[in-house]
C-alpha cells in the first residue's frame, strides 16, 4: 500500500488499532538497513497472520540535537538532504508491486524542535502522516502558546503529538518528573494536539535497561484524555514492563536505541570470529600481538568477501534489527 499520509486516513490507521487493541511502534531510523529491517518484519508479520495489511510508523528526527537522525541519514550531514533519502527510500520499498505492499506505513517526524527545526515546522507537511512538535525545553507555558500556534496553523493538515514535560537523556545526572494526570490533561486541551507524550519514567539514549515504566500514571492519565498517549524512551526498560500498554491508555510507542545498542555486540561478534575474513592476516596477527584478540584468532585466512563487505556487516545488524522489530509487533499486536 502506498504510503498514508492524508490526516483523515491516519486518525482511521489509529482508530482500527484501537479497536484491536493494538500500540502502533514508532521506529526511528538514520540508515537504509534499519528502514529496510523494519518493513521486512511488518511485511512478515502480516504474512505469517493472514493479515493483509498491519500498520507500521518510520520515524526520524531533523536537527534535534541529541540525535539529529535526518542528518546521520547521509555523510554530507546536511539535513535537507537527509529526509529527502528518507522519504524517497520509503516510496521506493513501497512502491506498488514492491516487496512491503502488505504494510501500511505511515511517516513521522520525531522531536521536531520549535526553533532548531522551524524551517521544517513551516513547510509542507503533506509528504508525512504525524508530527512530534518539540517545545519541551521551553517554560511550560510557553510550550503551550507554541504548541497551540503550531496546531492552529497545521492541525488539519497533520496529526500532531505534543509533550508538556522535556524527556531527559539517561545518560546524564538528571532524571524525570512522572508527568501528572492533571497537567496532561490541561495541556492537552490548551494546545489541541491529538496525542500527548507524556513521561513514564522511561529515558531517551538509555545504554542499558535500567529505569522503571510507571503503569499507574498512564492509567491516571488515560482517565483524563482517553488512549491517547505516546510512550518515548522505551528502551530504557525491559519489553516484560511495557507489555500490555494498550490497557494503560498508550497508542504508540517510539523506539530507536535498543535497536542500534542491541544489533551492535552481534556485529562485534561476527567481526572477531571472522577477523581475519575481515581484516586480513597481518592486521589480525597486528591485533593478537597488542593483546586485542587471543591466538585463536590468527586463522591465517585471507580477507573474503563474505566478511570484509560493507553488505556483510548491514547484514548482521539487519537480521538483529528485524527480530527485535517482530518481537514488538509480536507483543503489542495481540491477534484475537
Amino acid at each position: 500500500m502506498p504510503i498514508i499520509s492524508k490526516r483523515d486516513e491516519v486518525v482511521k490507521i489509529y482508530e482500527e488499532a484501537a479497536k484491536k487493541g493494538w500500540v502502533i511502534p514508532c521506529l526511528c531510523t538514520e540508515n537504509l538497513t534499519t528502514t529496510e529491517a523494519i518493513l521486512s518484519a511488518a511485511s512478515e508479520f502480516a504474512k505469517d497472520n493472514g493479515l493483509k495489511s498491519v500498520p507500521v510508523t518510520l520515524a526520524m528526527t531533523i536537527c534535534y540535537e541529541h540525535r539529529p537522525q535526518a542528518k546521520n541519514y547521509t555523510h554530507s550531514r546536511n539535513w535537507q538532504t537527509g529526509l529527502e533519502l528518507f522519504k524517497a527510500d520509503a516510496k521506493a520499498l513501497m512502491r506498488e508491486g514492491g516487496d512491503y505492499e502488505n504494510v501500511d506505513l505511515l511517516l513521522h517526524l520525531d522531536h521536531a524542535q520549535h526553533d532548531l527545526d522551524a524551517e521544517l515546522c513551516d513547510s509542507d507537511l503533506s509528504e508525512y502522516s504525524s508530527i512530534m512538535y518539540d517545545a519541551s525545553t521551553l517554560p511550560l507555558e510557553e510550550n503551550i502558546a507554541k504548541t497551540h500556534a503550531f496546531v492552529e496553523k497545521k492541525g488539519k493538515e497533520i496529526l500532531i503529538e505534543g509533550a508538556c514535560d522535556e524527556i531527559i537523556d539517561a545518560g546524564g545526572e538528571a532524571h524525570n518528573d512522572i508527568t501528572s494526570a492533571e497537567k496532561c490533561e490541561d495541556y492537552m486541551k490548551r494546545t489541541g494536539v491529538d496525542l500527548v507524550v507524556a513521561n513514564l519514567g522511561t529515558e531517551h539514549r538509555a545504554s542499558g535497561k535500567e529505569l522503571m515504566y510507571h503503569g499507574d500514571a498512564a492509567r491516571a492519565i488515560k482517565a483524563k484524555i482517553g488512549p491517547k498517549i505516546v510512550l518515548h524512551g522505551t528502551s530504557s526498560v525491559t519489553n516484560e514492563q511495557v507489555r500490555g500498554l494498550f490497557s494503560d491508555g498508550v497508542c504508540k510507542v517510539n523506539i530507536w536505541t535498543a535497536l542500534e545498542r542491541d544489533s551492535a555486540p552481534e556485529l562485534v561478534d561476527f567481526l572477531v570470529r571472522n577477523v581475519s575474513k575481515a581484516a586480513g592476516p597481518e592486521k589480525t596477527a597486528k591485533l593478537v600481538s597488542d593483546g586485542y584478540l587471543t591466538e585463536s584468532c590468527a586463522t591465517g585466512e585471507k580477507q573474503a568477501l563474505s566478511a570484509f563487505t560493507t553488505v556483510a556487516r548491514q547484514d548482521i545488524v539487519y537480521q538483529v534489527m528485524k527480530k527485535m522489530v517482530r518481537e514488538y509487533l509480536d507483543m503489542w499486536y495481540v491477534m484475537g
